[in-house]
């Protein structure tokens, strides 16, 4: 006698059978729809749906440099559209060759088992008509009815242009994007692709100590982005090999920003309900507090107080739903570090601490130090227009600060140490290592005016 599997382990399968053979139907029925939207004189701009029908899918957000062999990241993508044989559009868009790099993304989500297809919507692409293309309804309506749809790295202003009319309204294919998202679809990309996460990105960001030094400017420096993960979490990539945890700081608080997110290359956060965090991968992220944080005044020198930030490690899931306080629950396998009993002693320093994984090894050595705090230094390098000028991080042990160690392997988390930022100048031989440039000004950013800053 044949033995039956239970009902349960048929589901998925069932589940894909059910999805390829409607989609089709679904395709057709959105194609009708979205050609009636687009030749109708009288329509409407096609926008996001109103946030009565809160997105049902998910986010995998990629810090960038997203390896091949990563499967950990790819298989949750190919998971979270349905599983095996789920449909994926691949958007080269952001891609300075979008043939080579969309085809290298669809292989690689074959390979973990999706049945992924290109979008031809690149401004680089060979042929393409990016505006005929974006507001094509055939090739929305199959966007609309896939699983999930994929981001490539690149150049993400790219991406917001061709997905947006010229007139700031959605194209269709946003519009599909958007409504595969509310359904309960993916949506996933690395370095472009995770920037335009978030309903700010950066445009045309530079390294971290001009953009202290010069602040950011709407439209040259940060510019709008499509906004998956709602208007509360600014987020950023190549967060911990190119120190971009500084620059976080000016754009968040020209906006009015309260919590960042700054995903490390070949790490990824994995969003639910725009608020539940789940970090894979290879490395971590950089998580940024500043609702109760005090900053100066727009026109002076860059000066913050009271931040918290966070360096969360693979497993680690956060929830952000609360932004005065976020939730953080460590890896599985992650225990709490004894501070009776700390691993490293005497003062903590960094000269450099924008290098890569520079301030993540300080907040480390803190957490499990005899030290209440530790200093991290970064300057303008001799002949440069900033030269010996720079900022003084110091990071505090405070109360709801915390580290968690692996008992499994050699990762850690930290959770919430305050941190400070003021502008130094190196000194000079015989002076003192750097001095102060202005006092810090510890006014809360709830007292300050909402307006963006000036740089």
């Amino acid at each position: 006698m044949l033995n039956k599997p239970p009902i349960a382990a048929l589901l998925p399968a069932l589940n894909n059978a059910l999805n390829n053979a409607l989609a089709p139907l679904v395709g057709l029925v959105l194609t009708m729809a979205l050609a009636l939207a687009c030749t109708s004189v009288d329509a409407a701009p096609m926008t996001a749906p109103a946030d009565a029908a809160a997105p049902r899918g998910a986010l995998v957000i990629a810090g960038g440099a997203l390896r091949a062999d990563n499967a950990q990241v790819w298989q949750k993508i190919v998971e979270l559209a349905g599983g095996a044989g789920a449909r994926i559009a691949v958007f080269p868009t952001a891609a300075g060759n979008p043939q080579r790099s969309g085809q290298f993304a669809a292989e690689t989500l074959t390979r973990y088992g999706a049945h992924a297809f290109v979008v031809p919507l690149a401004p680089r692409l060979a042929g393409s008509d990016v505006r005929r293309a974006a507001d094509d309804p055939a090739l929305a309506a199959q966007v609309a009815s896939s699983g999930g749809a994929f981001f490539v790295g690149g150049d993400q202003g790219r991406i917001t242009a061709a997905l947006r009319r010229p007139d700031g309204s959605d194209s269709a294919m946003l519009a599909a994007l958007w409504t595969m998202y509310r359904r309960g679809g993916v949506i996933a990309g690395t370095s472009a692709g995770a920037a335009i996460m978030s309903s700010t990105m950066f445009y045309e960001g530079r390294a971290p100590l001009p953009t202290l030094f010069e602040g950011v400017r709407d439209g040259i420096e940060i510019a709008p982005g499509l906004g998956f993960i709602g208007d509360k979490v600014f987020v950023d990539q190549h967060l911990l090999v190119r120190g971009r945890f500084a620059r976080m700081l000016p754009a968040m608080l020209a906006k009015g920003y309260r919590i960042g997110l700054g995903i490390d290359e070949n790490t990824a956060a994995v969003v639910q309900g725009q608020h539940t965090v789940e970090i894979i991968g290879y490395k971590g992220a950089i998580l940024l507090e500043l609702a109760q944080a005090g900053a100066k005044a727009a026109g002076t020198s860059f000066n913050l107080a009271d931040a918290r930030i966070s360096y969360l490690d693979t497993g680690d899931r956060i929830d952000l739903s609360d932004p005065v306080s976020p939730h953080l629950t460590p890896g599985p396998d992650k225990e709490k570090v004894d501070p009776a009993a700390p691993e490293y002693h005497g003062p903590l320093f960094s000269s450099d601490v924008f290098g890569n994984t520079s301030v993540v090894d300080l907040l480390w050595k803190l957490s499990d130090s005899d030290q209440q705090t530790a200093t991290g230094i970064a300057f303008g390098p001799p002949g440069s227009a900033n030269a010996g000028r720079g900022f003084e991080f110091v990071f505090t042990r405070a109360p709801g600060s915390a580290g968690f160690a692996s008992n499994r392997s050699e990762s850690y988390s930290v959770h919430r140490m305050r941190m400070d930022v003021r502008p130094i100048r190196v000194g000079q031989p015989g002076q003192p290592l750097y001095r102060f440039e202005e006092p810090a000004d510890t006014t809360p950013i709830s007292a300050r005016s909402t307006a963006p800053a000036s740089p």
